[in-house]
Order: structure tokens, then C-alpha cells, then sequence
């Protein structure tokens, strides 16, 4: 058996990468090695440092199992705290020493003959293992290319919520922003008061939300510490989710496509109220109310962004972007706007997205080719973790995954499950595991079952809208359509006849059918 430069490497130190690397620990695995592009854990968190950052959930629900923070200084903390909480976990469990930086992975190829993972990075360099978990996360990279032409012509300052230069003195500037996603909505309020000018341009409105958000002073940061208040919290939330999953895709259809419609245009309804109580302008106000359901695109939580509109200084653009050139942006209706820094907040590509999946860069049993397969048969994954052809690696945000709550909720689930079959393989001797075509099947159908209700919201009730919950050939791998406490206990129990064991010396048998070496667990 052809010995590899570690027994699993984990690629990316972002929040999945740092909950693989805890459980291989526990499991009393310590042959790992986790890559990163960058130079410290973080990932998203790490990458990501514009004004006004900060995450969208309550922080007891944006946290390890296993490491909870009571010490969080806001309900919702703010994107430095977060930031810290995850190097102060990576630190807590020993793992900058298993953390090597500037590796970017570009290629991974099984090598059927050694049984291992060849990882080319882009120096060129080799590195090998037995196993690989990739946790690269949800938002893959951020789009250079905001889709508008002559963004490159631009003479003034291009800003970029994954690359903030805060040298740039915003002081007196005229600034436009474009996008009101996620990220545009904590920006836009943070620079509104500094800025000369502030226009935002806006293709399709958002649904910002109250945001009941408050400081965490010490009695209450005691309370929330005290023991088993925050898996209490937790547990609170996990049923709200539990529940509301439930209600989405076990609701009969029938009964779902009746009362669908009618949910979003209460919704609409009241959100108008909202928006008559803390927008000003009437015309600006109409303008910012969404014309589709409020779980069409990510919801937003704000107390501040609506409300910026208020100012005399910030204006809200509804007229398409035409192109822009060096003395700023340029509308359809012929209207040059100056200005002296743009902010691209136009998204990111997306782990549900078949393009980010290039074909050769993940290369498989039999010359499976991840991409080429993503890019023709669409995204599925057993458990969202794993695919046939690709023995011993797992995703932990792969298609059909976000299981709406935090995203620490999510990579604990797809960490467990594959540490979970690391550790029965060695435990077996058979280091190879590969999960079954007809597993994979099964699981993928259900899935497709499942997902019935929410394909006809997004692709019926709010037919044509630009979300991130629909790629784009029409389907929903953003969202796990099952239980979350079910998730939760497949990864703690995983079914081992999902899978297939062998030992490398049997791979010319085993890459056939496996039949030689199936399990009887």
C-alpha cells in the first residue's frame, strides 16, 4: 500500500474546515492537514472585513457544538467577533500547527493503483492523501465580473466587500453602490454618514427585516453562559427550524400551491405597513417594495438600511446599469452619474451554481470527472456529502445542504458524517470507501420528492425572479428539503451499506463492483 503525505487533507480553513479538523481529533485522528489559500482560519470571516459586517443570526446559534461562546458583545455580533471566534477555536484545539497557507488547491485526481487523493496545487507542488474533505464552503469566490460592461475603465476607486481597502478615506466622496444584497445592506447605512454622496442601484428590491439586535452586557452574557443555557437556546431554534421545514415540504401539495400565493401576498402586505412607517419618501418607498414572497431571496434583518434612505445624501437608483466608464456610471435612460469610488456588492459564485464546478479539476475512479458530471446530470450528492466514483473524499457544503440554520449547524452535520466513515474505515482495515450508485440513487430521489413545494414556489409563485436559490438550469441545491433532526442523526449513525470497503490491493476488484468486499454491517 502506497504510504500518502497524510491520511486526510482538508482543504479550506474557513468554519468546515476547523469543525473536520476537531472531530478527526476526537476520533483520535491526527494525520491531517488542512490547506488554505490564504493565511489564516477565518474563511469567509477572514475575507471578508467591509463597514457594517456582521452575521444574521443570533450568535448562540452561530457557534460550535463543541466550543459555544458566551462571550458574544452583541445578540447579532459583528464580523471582527466572529472572525476571532473562529481563530480562538482553531488555537483552542491546537490547529495552527496542522494548517499549511498560500496552498491553492487546483486540481484533485484519485490514483486508483496507490488508493489515494493526488492534490495538485497552483505552484505546481504535490501533496497526497488517503482522504480528502473539502471545505471550501458556500461561497466559493467572489465574482470578479459584475456582469456590466467597462467595469474596468472605471478611473476612480473599485471597492469590494471581500477586499476592503480601508486606506480609502470614504470622507466627502460621491460613492455609488451596486447590488442591495447581503452585503449592500450592511455597507450602505456604515458609509452613508461619511460619504458627500451616496447611490445605490438597485435591480430587484430586498427584503430587509427588523433586526432585534441589542449589546450583550455581562449579567446577560453570564445567563447565557450558565450551564446548559446555550444548548438550550440552540435547541429552541432547531425546533423553529424543524418545524418550519417541515411545514414546507411535508404540507400536501395541494394544500401547499393553494396557500403559497396567498403567504407571500399577506407577507407583501404587511411589509408595505413596515415600509410606510419607516421610509419617508413615497416614491422611494414604492420602489423598495419587493414584488415577490419574502422567502424568494435571502431576507435581510437591518434596523438601519431602509432607513438610510431617509438622508438627504443617499439616493436610491431603480434604472438599469447601461455600462460603466472612467468618470463613473452610465443608465439606460442616457444619464452619466459621476462618481469617485463604486462598491461592487454583486455576489458570489456559489457552491449550488453547475459552473463552479470546472470540469478536470476533481477527477475520479473509471476518469470520473466531478465538473463534466455536475455540468450534465445536475448537482446531487448522497447526504450532500459524497458521490459515486469519488471513494474517500467528502463535501461539507455540497448540492442540497443548508438546512436553514446556522451555517456551523450545517458543517457539523457533514463533518460527523464523514469522520464517522474515516474512522470505520480504518477501523476495518479497508481505507478505501466509496458510496453506492444505488444509495446515491435513492437518496437523490427523495430529494427530488421533497423538493416538489419548493420548486413550485421559487419556480411557479415567484416565477422569473434572480435568486441564488435557483442555478441556472432551474433547480434548488441551495436548500436541504428534509428534517433537521434527521440530518442531524444519519451523520451520528450513518447507514454503513450506503457504502462500499475495500482495501487498496483489491482496487482492480473493487472498482468493478466492489462485490469481493461489500459490508455486512
Amino acid at each position: 500500500m502506497t504510504t500518502p503525505d497524510h491520511s486526510v487533507a482538508i482543504i479550506g480553513a474557513g468554519p468546515g474546515g476547523i469543525c473536520a479538523a476537531v472531530l478527526l481529533k476526537k476520533k483520535g485522528i491526527d494525520d491531517f492537514v488542512i490547506l488554505d489559500r490564504a493565511d489564516d482560519f477565518g474563511g469567509s470571516w477572514r475575507d471578508n472585513h467591509y463597514p457594517g459586517l456582521g452575521v444574521d443570526v443570533p450568535g448562540f446559534t452561530y457557534q460550535y457544538s463543541f466550543a459555544r461562546n458566551p462571550e458574544w458583545t452583541r445578540l447579532f455580533p459583528k464580523g471582527g467577533e466572529v472572525f476571532e471566534y473562529h481563530r480562538s477555536v482553531a488555537r483552542t484545539f491546537d490547529l495552527y500547527d496542522k494548517a499549511r497557507w498560500g496552498v491553492n488547491i487546483e486540481r484533485e485526481v484519485w490514483d486508483h493503483d496507490a488508493g489515494l487523493w493526488r492534490l495538485t496545487a497552483a505552484d505546481g507542488s504535490e501533496i497526497t492523501a488517503r482522504y480528502v474533505i473539502s471545505a471550501i464552503g458556500a461561497y466559493i469566490r467572489a465574482k470578479e465580473d459584475p456582469g456590466i460592461p467597462g467595469y474596468l475603465d472605471f478611473a476612480g476607486k473599485i471597492l469590494r466587500p471581500n477586499s476592503w481597502d480601508h486606506d480609502y478615506n470614504l470622507t466627502g466622496k460621491r460613492v455609488a453602490i451596486i447590488g442591495t444584497g447581503a452585503s449592500s445592506v450592511q455597507i450602505t447605512p456604515s458609509i452613508a454618514p461619511q460619504v458627500d454622496a451616496l447611490e445605490v442601484f438597485q435591480r430587484t428590491p430586498v427584503w430587509a427585516l427588523p433586526k432585534p439586535d441589542f449589546p450583550m452586557p455581562a449579567p446577560a452574557r453570564r445567563v447565557v453562559g450558565a450551564p446548559g443555557i446555550g444548548p438550550l437556546l440552540s435547541g429552541i431554534a432547531n425546533v423553529v427550524v424543524e418545524a418550519a421545514l417541515r411545514l414546507v415540504y411535508q404540507t400536501p401539495r395541494p394544500l401547499f400551491r393553494a396557500l403559497a400565493p396567498r403567504f407571500d401576498d399577506v407577507a407583501r402586505r404587511l411589509y408595505s405597513v413596515y415600509l410606510s412607517v419607516v421610509v419617508a419618501d413615497p416614491s422611494t418607498r414604492k420602489r423598495l417594495m419587493p414584488g415577490y414572497g419574502p422567502l424568494g431571496k435571502r431576507p435581510t434583518l437591518s434596523n438601519s438600511f431602509l432607513q438610510a434612505f431617509n438622508r438627504p445624501n443617499v439616493t436610491l437608483v431603480d434604472e438599469a446599469i447601461e455600462k460603466i466608464v472612467p468618470e463613473g456610471i452610465i443608465t439606460r435612460d442616457g444619464a452619466l452619474r459621476r462618481f469617485d469610488a463604486i462598491v461592487l456588492a454583486t455576489g458570489y459564485h456559489l457552491f449550488s451554481d453547475p459552473e463552479s464546478y470546472v470540469e478536470g479539476t476533481v477527477v475520479g475512479r473509471d476518469g470520473f470527472d466531478l465538473g463534466k458530471f455536475y455540468n450534465e446530470e445536475r448537482l446531487q450528492a448522497y447526504q450532500s456529502v459524497s458521490v459515486p466514483k469519488l471513494p474517500n473524499r467528502w463535501m461539507l457544503v455540497g448540492p442540497y445542504s443548508w438546512i436553514g440554520t446556522g451555517w456551523h449547524e450545517l458543517v457539523e452535520i457533514s463533518s460527523t458524517h464523514a469522520t464517522n466513515i474515516i474512522a470505520e474505515a480504518r477501523r476495518r482495515g479497508e481505507e478505501i470507501a466509496e458510496v453506492r450508485e444505488q444509495a446515491h440513487r435513492d437518496y437523490h430521489s427523495m430529494i427530488r420528492r421533497n423538493d416538489e413545494n419548493i420548486d413550485y414556489y421559487f419556480n411557479t409563485v415567484n416565477r422569473g425572479l434572480r435568486t441564488y436559490y435557483v442555478n441556472s438550469v432551474g433547480d434548488m441545491p441551495y436548500i436541504r428539503p428534509t428534517s433537521l433532526f434527521e440530518a442531524r442523526r444519519d451523520s451520528r449513525t450513518p447507514d454503513l451499506n450506503a457504502y462500499q470497503f475495500h482495501a487498496p490491493a483489491v482496487a482492480d476488484v473493487a472498482g468493478q463492483n466492489h462485490t469481493d468486499t461489500e459490508i455486512s454491517a
